[in-house]
């Protein structure tokens, strides 16, 4: 899963990784088939030179205050590319912590969110997903979501 922006158009973080280690390809598959990817959403991709087969590109929301249908937006994204990754029939999913970064999502915030909807998505019926992977920015952000699983 990749941690992108509305316009699709690469930065810098998790989606300047994705599109360093994927490659042109993936770029060019975004403008050929998406104009844009509001808010809340997800697209897909193929993964270019990476070992995965696809990307889901999801928008997180830039924090203001918590006032501002932040939290729905988050988990809509996380909710979007997961069914997005089983629509593909992916078993396995490797996630960031989507707008923690440079978006300023509180993680304490953020981790509850992420965790409870790859549980939902892992127990989906008839799902194809078997495990999501949360791949995090530092120590600091696992302690955070370590405490968030346990409290699941």
């Amino acid at each position: 899963m990749n941690a992108a922006n509305q316009s699709l158009a690469g930065g810098g973080g998790v989606d300047g990784a994705v599109h360093r280690a994927g490659g042109p390809q993936i770029m060019h598959e975004l403008r050929e088939r998406y104009d844009r990817c509001p808010t809340g959403s997800a697209v897909i991709t193929g993964a270019g030179r990476m070992r995965a087969r696809f990307v889901a590109h999801a928008v997180g929301p830039r924090w203001r205050d918590g006032e501002h249908g932040e939290p729905d937006l988050l988990r809509s994204a996380y909710r979007a590319a997961f069914a997005l990754a089983a629509e593909h029939r992916a078993a396995t999913v490797a996630a960031p912590s989507l707008s923690t970064g440079i978006y300023g999502f509180p993680v304490a915030l953020a981790a509850p969110i992420a965790l409870d909807e790859a549980a939902a998505a892992l127990t989906a019926p008839a799902t194809p997903l078997r495990e999501i992977t949360f791949a995090l920015f530092s120590d600091a952000d696992l302690e955070v979501f370590s405490g968030a699983l346990h409290s699941l």
